[in-house]
């Protein structure tokens, strides 16, 4: 800490400035891993171990949503709080698949110090690299936790060199470089600093997560709340979720928002809530370093700062993702139309679209020349498929069209998006891996043995999004459902022309 030296009628006196003050009772954490290596899991038994819930009582899973337990995946970024010796630690829950991933970018805003979740086989994959490049741009400290480590194949010491030089790959500074490894079962709830010395609990790793960075905070300066998240209430309305970074927020308190190239506007406060265990809890004052809930003002949108109204200083937006793929989704025309659903008519349907931009900020929705087809815009494919499956589910019938990418002209040229797709497979069937993937107009990047798999091949290809549309399909019938495909959005380049879609056709 700095320290301000005042002569007073020739006495010295030492007062302490306020400007790197932090939070020691705080620990704001977000937990990022490729799908499926165990994040939210985890989470469940940190919270489970916090206390949080008595012996006889069911935890609850951070994974709420009904699609979220049923296609084991974690869709919407949640936050979560836990209390332990005394410090307040909030963990941030982010979802794994990259249809998904503008969520992760926007977290990064919030939080000090991540947990770096890699699977104890597997190792780093496409979007671990992914998320763990956003956390060491914004000088974000790590913690790596190597999951999964009661599995009869697990492999630390392979795990943790490949994460080593991931971090070198990504420039990450000295500092970040001297990363603290910890081994961990989520499902068992147990961790250790050794692969093979774990105590039957999660302790080290709470003890490792309370060394990371605390808040740094400036009471001093006027409100600066940078909004990351948006939820809706059907009560409540749009609340909008951020962390404080100066100053101080009450009940009532009148404030101004919006962002720096834009006009300020003014609204009040009417609820704040900061987050306990996987609920929230009402209070009348946060202060900086808080991850903060409000509601009262309509029109709030992520990238916004709200500020003190008689000085207001915003901060930097939040660039919100473009969207890759779009479909339409229109009016039921078809015979069998009225069988299934109740909400047909195509109001209903617009309604719902524009209803679903209050919090899906990846989406992006237009009207067409025909009024009962809307065009909806998204990051992948399962991004369109999850709010297709949430309207069928709360009945409406819709018609859908195919799914196509979105085109843009950069200095001149047309170009579309491309992914990089990481496909590992046994050996018998790589090259008719390759083959589908050539055909559809990709250029291979690496191919090679698997390491720490017998018979096992990696093929990493750069693959134009529209030739991945429908190849899932494709891939799992030629290798007997045996293969493994990662894929994340890599850039956009120069469009590849025509895409053979079919090759066979019936007599």
């Amino acid at each position: 800490n700095k320290f301000n030296v005042l002569r007073n009628h020739g006495k010295l006196s030492i007062c302490m400035s306020t400007v790197d003050k932090k939070r020691e009772d705080l620990r704001n954490v977000a937990i990022i891993a490729h799908v499926d290596h165990g994040k939210t899991t985890l989470v469940d038994s940190m919270i489970r171990q916090s206390g949080a819930f008595r012996t006889n009582e069911q935890a609850v899973s951070m994974d709420s949503n009904d699609q979220e337990r049923e296609r084991g995946i974690t869709i919407l970024a949640k936050n979560a709080a836990i209390m332990y010796n005394g410090k307040k630690i909030n963990l941030i829950d982010t979802p794994g698949h990259a249809d998904f991933g503008g969520e992760v970018e926007r977290i990064m805003n919030m939080v000090d110090g991540v947990l770096l979740v890699v699977d104890s086989v597997d190792g780093p994959k496409p979007q671990t690299r992914f998320v763990l490049k956003k956390a060491l741009e914004r000088g974000i400290k790590a913690i790596v936790v190597v999951n999964k480590i009661d599995r009869p194949q697990a492999r630390p010491e392979y795990v943790v060199d490949r994460v080593f030089d991931l971090f070198a790959e990504l420039n990450a500074s000295d500092e970040q470089m001297d990363f603290q490894i910890v081994y961990a079962s989520g499902m068992n709830g147990i961790a250790g600093l050794e692969p093979f010395e774990l105590q039957d609990n999660l302790t080290p790793l709470f003890d490792e997560i309370l060394k990371l960075p605390a808040a740094k905070v400036d009471d001093n300066k006027p409100l600066q709340l940078l909004i990351a998240n948006i939820d809706y209430d059907e009560f409540k309305g749009k609340m909008g979720i951020g962390r404080i970074v100066n100053g101080e927020i009450s009940l009532g308190e009148e404030i101004a928002y919006g962002q720096p190239d834009a006009p300020f506007k003014k609204a009040k406060i009417n609820e704040i809530f900061v987050f306990n265990n996987i609920g929230r809890e009402k209070v009348d004052k946060a202060i900086a370093g808080d991850i903060v809930m409000i509601t009262g003002i309509t029109d709030i949108n992520i990238g916004d700062t709200i500020m003190s109204k008689e000085t207001p200083i915003p901060l930097p937006p939040i660039a919100v993702e473009e969207p890759t793929v779009r479909m339409t989704i229109g009016v039921n025309k078809s015979p069998l139309s009225g069988r299934e659903g109740k909400l047909l008519q195509s109001r209903v349907i617009r309604d719902r679209l524009f209803k679903e931009l209050e919090k899906n900020v990846a989406l992006r929705v237009y009207e067409t020349e025909s009024a009962d087809t809307y065009e909806v815009c998204g990051r992948g494919q399962l991004h369109l498929t999850v709010l297709i499956e949430n309207m069928r589910r709360e009945g409406f019938e819709l018609l859908i069209g195919p799914p196509s990418v979105i085109e843009k002209v950069i200095d001149g040229v047309k170009c579309e998006p491309f992914e990089m797709v990481d496909v590992t497979v046994p050996n018998d069937y790589s090259s008719a891996v390759v083959d589908i993937l050539n055909k559809r107009k990709g250029e291979m990047c690496e191919m090679g043995p698997s390491e720490g798999s017998e018979g096992q091949t990696v093929v990493k290809f750069l693959m134009p999004t529209r030739g991945m549309i429908g190849i899932r399909s494709q891939l799992l019938t030629a290798t007997k459902g045996t293969m493994i495909m990662d894929t994340i959005f890599d850039s956009y380049r120069p469009t590849v022309g025509q895409i053979a879609q079919r090759e066979k056709g019936s007599l």
